[in-house]
């Protein structure tokens, strides 16, 4: 009988042991594949950063190509300021009050207008916020209304700037988000 016991105790030790090699090599299996999918997947997204080889060219060709591609950065070139928060209001609807939230880049042209618009965020936060929270739900649940209220808001900070600074300094108030609920 207690040789029954230890050919049992055997038995599941060897089962045990066959059921935990197998984990294991799931495990290892789960791991290759992963490893192999993450290489292919850098393979394929990291790509060629040279050019193609190009046919011999002439020396007319080969002087243009010698020149930097794209015009280089000016006063009049379009540069983004976001704010640095989101506008977060209520406004009156029909049937109750809605809460708004935008999200707001200004366009800017030049350097030194993106660095005045930069140093005049609380103020054109403070515009924007008067603005938007002047107008009804009504009002902003329309793309119209919405246009509406973009090109008032433009006005005004454009107004505030020009007495302020002495030029409007913005182009543009453009909502990068927007929800109304």
């Amino acid at each position: 009988m207690a040789d029954d016991t230890t050919e049992e105790q055997q038995d599941g030790e060897e089962g045990g042991g066959a059921g935990g090699k197998r984990k294991l090599l799931i495990i290892i299996a789960a791991v290759v594949v992963v490893i192999i999918a993450g290489g292919v997947g850098w393979w394929l997204l990291s790509g060629d950063d040279e050019p193609p080889a190009a046919a011999p060219q002439s020396s007319e060709t080969a002087t243009a190509a010698e020149v930097p591609a794209g015009p280089a950065p000016n006063e009049g070139d379009a540069l983004y300021v976001g704010m640095p928060r989101p506008f977060v209001f209520n406004v009156p609807g029909d049937a109750r009050d809605r809460l708004v939230q935008i999200k707001v880049q200004l366009l800017v042209r030049g350097a030194e207008n993106e660095e005045l618009a930069k140093k005049h965020i609380p103020l054109i936060e403070g515009t924007l916020h008067q603005v938007f929270s002047s107008s009804t739900a009504d009002a902003l649940q329309t793309a119209e209304g919405k246009a509406k209220v973009q090109e008032l808001g433009l006005a005004e900070v454009r107004k505030v700037l020009q007495e302020t600074i002495g030029k409007p300094v913005v182009e543009k108030v453009l909502f990068t988000g927007f929800v109304l609920q």
